[in-house]
Protein backbone atom coordinates (compact mmCIF):
# COMPACT_ATOMS: atom_id res chain seq x y z
CA UNK A 1 0.00 0.00 0.00
CA UNK A 2 2.40 2.41 -1.78
CA UNK A 3 -0.29 5.22 -0.88
CA UNK A 4 -0.21 5.13 2.94
CA UNK A 5 2.43 7.05 4.93
CA UNK A 6 2.47 8.05 9.00
CA UNK A 7 4.50 10.96 10.30
CA UNK A 8 5.67 10.32 13.54
CA UNK A 9 7.89 11.89 15.92
CA UNK A 10 10.78 10.17 17.81
CA UNK A 11 10.36 6.63 18.85
CA UNK A 12 12.32 7.72 22.47
CA UNK A 13 9.63 10.36 23.48
CA UNK A 14 6.40 10.80 21.02
CA UNK A 15 3.58 8.05 23.03
CA UNK A 16 1.32 9.71 20.36
CA UNK A 17 2.97 8.26 17.55
CA UNK A 18 3.51 4.83 19.09
CA UNK A 19 -0.21 4.44 19.09
CA UNK A 20 -0.78 4.62 15.11
CA UNK A 21 2.51 3.21 14.46
CA UNK A 22 1.62 -0.28 16.91
CA UNK A 23 -1.90 -0.84 15.75
CA UNK A 24 -0.69 -0.23 12.23
CA UNK A 25 2.33 -2.74 12.59
CA UNK A 26 0.00 -5.13 14.65
CA UNK A 27 -2.56 -5.43 11.97
CA UNK A 28 0.14 -6.08 9.06
CA UNK A 29 -0.69 -2.53 7.28
CA UNK A 30 1.96 -1.56 5.25
CA UNK A 31 2.90 1.70 5.13
CA UNK A 32 6.01 4.66 4.58
CA UNK A 33 7.18 5.43 7.61
CA UNK A 34 8.13 9.41 7.94
CA UNK A 35 9.93 10.56 11.03
CA UNK A 36 10.50 13.90 12.40
CA UNK A 37 13.05 14.28 15.42
CA UNK A 38 11.05 16.74 17.76
CA UNK A 39 12.57 19.90 19.38
CA UNK A 40 15.41 19.89 16.70
CA UNK A 41 16.26 23.02 14.47
CA UNK A 42 14.69 21.23 11.43
CA UNK A 43 11.92 20.14 13.22
CA UNK A 44 8.98 23.40 12.13
CA UNK A 45 10.01 23.25 8.35
CA UNK A 46 9.44 19.82 8.63
CA UNK A 47 6.13 20.20 10.12
CA UNK A 48 5.25 22.82 7.36
CA UNK A 49 5.71 20.13 4.86
CA UNK A 50 4.27 16.81 6.55
CA UNK A 51 1.33 17.70 9.04
CA UNK A 52 -1.45 20.21 8.81
CA UNK A 53 -1.78 20.21 12.44
CA UNK A 54 1.98 20.79 13.42
CA UNK A 55 2.11 17.76 15.26
CA UNK A 56 2.23 14.16 14.68
CA UNK A 57 1.15 11.67 14.25
CA UNK A 58 -0.46 12.03 10.83
CA UNK A 59 -1.48 9.40 8.52
CA UNK A 60 -1.16 10.57 4.47
CA UNK A 61 -3.66 8.07 2.68
CA UNK A 62 -3.09 9.53 -0.66
CA UNK A 63 -3.62 13.18 -0.59
CA UNK A 64 -6.02 12.84 2.39
CA UNK A 65 -4.51 13.53 6.17
CA UNK A 66 -5.40 12.38 8.91
CA UNK A 67 -4.42 13.60 12.01
CA UNK A 68 -4.82 12.75 15.90
CA UNK A 69 -4.01 9.25 17.31
CA UNK A 70 -8.08 8.64 18.27
CA UNK A 71 -8.87 9.62 14.74
CA UNK A 72 -5.99 7.92 12.96
CA UNK A 73 -7.07 4.49 14.95
CA UNK A 74 -10.65 4.62 13.86
CA UNK A 75 -9.94 5.94 10.43
CA UNK A 76 -7.27 2.43 10.10
CA UNK A 77 -10.39 0.65 11.81
CA UNK A 78 -12.45 1.35 9.22
CA UNK A 79 -10.60 1.11 5.76
CA UNK A 80 -7.64 -1.19 6.40
CA UNK A 81 -9.09 -3.36 9.37
CA UNK A 82 -12.76 -4.26 8.54
CA UNK A 83 -13.96 -3.50 12.40
CA UNK A 84 -11.33 -5.70 13.43
CA UNK A 85 -9.41 -3.10 15.86
CA UNK A 86 -12.26 -3.45 18.30
CA UNK A 87 -14.06 -6.85 19.61
CA UNK A 88 -16.91 -8.22 18.26
CA UNK A 89 -18.97 -7.52 21.44
CA UNK A 90 -20.97 -4.59 21.76
CA UNK A 91 -20.07 -4.31 25.41
CA UNK A 92 -16.23 -4.70 24.71
CA UNK A 93 -16.29 -2.46 22.01
CA UNK A 94 -18.22 0.16 24.61
CA UNK A 95 -15.67 -0.18 27.17
CA UNK A 96 -12.52 0.06 25.18
CA UNK A 97 -13.71 3.01 23.47
CA UNK A 98 -14.22 4.43 26.70
CA UNK A 99 -10.82 3.72 28.03
CA UNK A 100 -9.20 5.04 25.07
CA UNK A 101 -11.36 8.42 25.29
CA UNK A 102 -10.30 8.80 28.87
CA UNK A 103 -6.39 8.26 27.88
CA UNK A 104 -7.11 10.54 25.14
CA UNK A 105 -8.16 13.55 26.92
CA UNK A 106 -7.00 12.74 30.55
CA UNK A 107 -4.27 11.98 33.63
CA UNK A 108 -2.07 15.49 32.92
CA UNK A 109 -0.36 14.46 36.34
CA UNK A 110 0.99 11.47 34.70
CA UNK A 111 2.02 13.26 30.68
CA UNK A 112 3.86 15.79 33.16
CA UNK A 113 5.82 14.04 35.25
CA UNK A 114 6.29 10.92 33.68
CA UNK A 115 7.05 11.69 30.25
CA UNK A 116 7.94 8.60 27.89
CA UNK A 117 11.58 7.84 27.66
CA UNK A 118 12.28 4.45 25.76
CA UNK A 119 15.97 4.46 26.62
CA UNK A 120 16.14 5.54 30.72
CA UNK A 121 15.31 3.38 33.70
CA UNK A 122 14.33 6.18 36.15
CA UNK A 123 15.55 5.17 39.49
CA UNK A 124 13.91 6.18 42.98
CA UNK A 125 10.82 8.30 41.07
CA UNK A 126 8.37 9.68 43.43
CA UNK A 127 5.58 10.44 41.96
CA UNK A 128 3.48 13.61 43.57
CA UNK A 129 -0.17 12.61 44.37
CA UNK A 130 -1.91 13.67 41.18
CA UNK A 131 0.61 11.57 39.34
CA UNK A 132 -0.25 9.18 42.05
CA UNK A 133 -4.61 9.38 41.48
CA UNK A 134 -3.72 8.72 37.74
CA UNK A 135 -1.36 6.06 37.78
CA UNK A 136 -4.21 4.51 40.48
CA UNK A 137 -7.19 5.15 38.43
CA UNK A 138 -4.99 3.65 35.30
CA UNK A 139 -4.67 0.20 37.13
CA UNK A 140 -8.66 0.43 37.74
CA UNK A 141 -9.25 0.89 34.32
CA UNK A 142 -6.74 -1.33 32.72
CA UNK A 143 -7.86 -4.31 35.24
CA UNK A 144 -11.22 -3.68 34.36
CA UNK A 145 -10.73 -4.36 30.81
CA UNK A 146 -8.52 -7.40 31.41
CA UNK A 147 -11.42 -8.71 33.77
CA UNK A 148 -14.34 -8.13 31.26
CA UNK A 149 -12.38 -9.52 28.84
CA UNK A 150 -10.34 -12.59 30.03
CA UNK A 151 -7.54 -10.99 28.02
CA UNK A 152 -4.18 -11.52 27.78
CA UNK A 153 -4.60 -8.20 26.03
CA UNK A 154 -7.12 -5.39 27.39
CA UNK A 155 -10.30 -6.65 24.89
CA UNK A 156 -9.48 -10.22 24.94
CA UNK A 157 -7.39 -9.95 21.23
CA UNK A 158 -4.76 -7.22 20.56
CA UNK A 159 -7.22 -4.00 19.73
CA UNK A 160 -6.69 0.04 19.54
CA UNK A 161 -7.14 -0.22 23.22
CA UNK A 162 -3.80 -1.73 23.85
CA UNK A 163 -2.31 0.37 21.03
CA UNK A 164 -3.34 3.35 22.66
CA UNK A 165 -2.25 2.01 26.45
CA UNK A 166 1.37 0.97 25.18
CA UNK A 167 2.90 4.17 26.03
CA UNK A 168 1.47 3.46 29.90
CA UNK A 169 3.07 0.27 30.08
CA UNK A 170 6.65 1.82 28.42
CA UNK A 171 6.16 5.00 31.17
CA UNK A 172 5.34 2.36 33.85
CA UNK A 173 8.53 0.39 32.86
CA UNK A 174 10.70 3.51 32.61
CA UNK A 175 9.66 4.58 36.32
CA UNK A 176 9.52 1.77 37.84
CA UNK A 177 5.72 1.93 38.77
CA UNK A 178 4.36 -1.03 40.89
CA UNK A 179 1.08 -2.18 39.06
CA UNK A 180 -1.09 -5.22 39.85
CA UNK A 181 -0.29 -8.80 38.75
CA UNK A 182 -2.87 -8.83 35.66
CA UNK A 183 -1.76 -5.24 34.48
CA UNK A 184 1.63 -6.24 34.84
CA UNK A 185 0.86 -9.69 32.98
CA UNK A 186 -0.40 -7.39 30.21
CA UNK A 187 2.91 -5.12 30.38
CA UNK A 188 4.76 -8.41 29.80
CA UNK A 189 2.55 -9.54 26.70
CA UNK A 190 2.46 -5.60 25.44
CA UNK A 191 6.50 -5.86 25.37
CA UNK A 192 6.66 -9.28 24.17
CA UNK A 193 5.18 -7.91 21.11
CA UNK A 194 7.65 -8.09 17.80
CA UNK A 195 6.28 -4.68 16.85
CA UNK A 196 6.86 -3.34 20.07
CA UNK A 197 10.49 -4.73 20.38
CA UNK A 198 11.25 -3.14 16.95
CA UNK A 199 10.47 0.15 18.44
CA UNK A 200 12.07 -0.13 21.54
CA UNK A 201 15.29 -0.74 19.70
CA UNK A 202 14.67 1.81 17.24
CA UNK A 203 14.67 4.36 20.52
CA UNK A 204 17.24 3.40 21.88
CA UNK A 205 19.20 3.41 18.82
CA UNK A 206 18.02 7.50 18.51
CA UNK A 207 21.20 9.90 19.51
CA UNK A 208 18.30 12.94 19.73
CA UNK A 209 18.24 14.16 23.28
CA UNK A 210 14.76 16.43 24.88
CA UNK A 211 16.05 17.86 27.85
CA UNK A 212 12.47 18.75 29.06
CA UNK A 213 11.40 15.41 28.70
CA UNK A 214 14.57 13.91 30.74
CA UNK A 215 13.62 13.24 34.27
CA UNK A 216 16.44 12.39 36.58
CA UNK A 217 16.95 9.87 39.29
CA UNK A 218 15.39 10.95 42.57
Amino acid sequence: MNNLSLVIGNKNYSSWSLRAWLLLREFHVHFQEIRIPLDMPETHALMERHSPSRKVPVLNIGDLHVWDSLAIAETVNERFLEGAGWPRKPDLRALGRSACAEMHSGFPALRASMPMNCRRRVHGFRPDAATVADINRINQLLGECLERSGGPFLLGRFSIADAFFAPVASRFTTYGTEVPAPVGAWMDKIAGLESMQDWQREAEAETEVIEREEVPDQ
